[in-house]
């Protein structure tokens, strides 16, 4: 397995596991599951996020197009499949 970590402006950080037989990447956004849209466009994230106070987005390029996207106490988790 290895790692990657990147963090944003915000300092939330973003983290990419490698496996064998597939890439996880997650983050923890910090808000309810119900106030995170994600939707998967080929090979790119897109996450939008309602903060509350505005509403945040942001893209990013997956490793691979077979993706799984799950939400829960706030934390986003895609997995893609090699």
């Amino acid at each position: 397995m290895s790692t990657q970590q990147f963090a944003g402006a915000n300092d939330r950080f973003l983290r990419r596991y490698e496996y064998d037989d597939s890439w996880i990447v997650a983050a923890d956004l910090g808000v309810a599951d119900d106030a995170v849209d994600v939707d998967v466009v080929g090979t790119t994230a897109i996450v939008v996020v309602d903060t509350g106070d505005g509403v945040a987005e942001t893209e990013f390029e997956l490793p691979g197009t077979d993706a799984d996207v799950a939400v829960q106490n706030g934390v986003l988790t895609i997995t893609v499949a090699k």
